[in-house]
């Protein structure tokens, strides 16, 4: 049951951005261009997701246990060290290189083109080299 959930969570997500033009790149470059034709879309987007998740997380913590599962998993660890600086750095350069970030290259495959092809090589390629990549504890 919780796979499921995660599925449909991922296909809500996925339609989510794509019915608000978040899986075109030229929108995404459009916002990071702020000296130029600046478009703001992606702004509300984000702005949209920050007012949800926090509305949702006042009534989830309402619950004494989640719907699904046992207990609630939250992140624990609040140290910054170079595994995460250079993932964020690689996410930010990719991500205004191509103009896609991971949830709306997915969302994408259907039209698969060859920049987004290089992005989706690229996005595994880093996974697999942070997997490389001993973490401390």
């Amino acid at each position: 049951m919780k796979t499921l959930m995660g599925y449909i969570s991922g296909l809500l997500f996925g339609l989510g951005l794509a019915l608000a033009g978040m899986t075109d790149p030229a929108r995404v470059l459009g916002f990071l261009d702020i000296f130029g034709a600046w478009d703001p879309t992606l702004m509300f987007v984000l702005g949209g997701a920050v007012v949800t998740t926090f509305i949702g997380y006042r009534f989830v913590f309402r619950q004494e246990q989640p719907l699904i599962g046992e207990t609630f998993q939250l992140p624990t660890r609040q140290d910054f060290d170079a595994r995460l600086i250079g993932g964020s750095a690689l996410f930010g350069v990719g991500w205004g290189l191509s103009g896609y970030c991971p949830g709306p290259a997915i969302a994408s495959i259907a039209g698969l083109t060859a920049p987004l092809f290089a992005m989706l090589v690229a996005m595994v390629t880093g996974w697999f080299l942070a997997r490389a990549i001993p973490a401390r504890s």
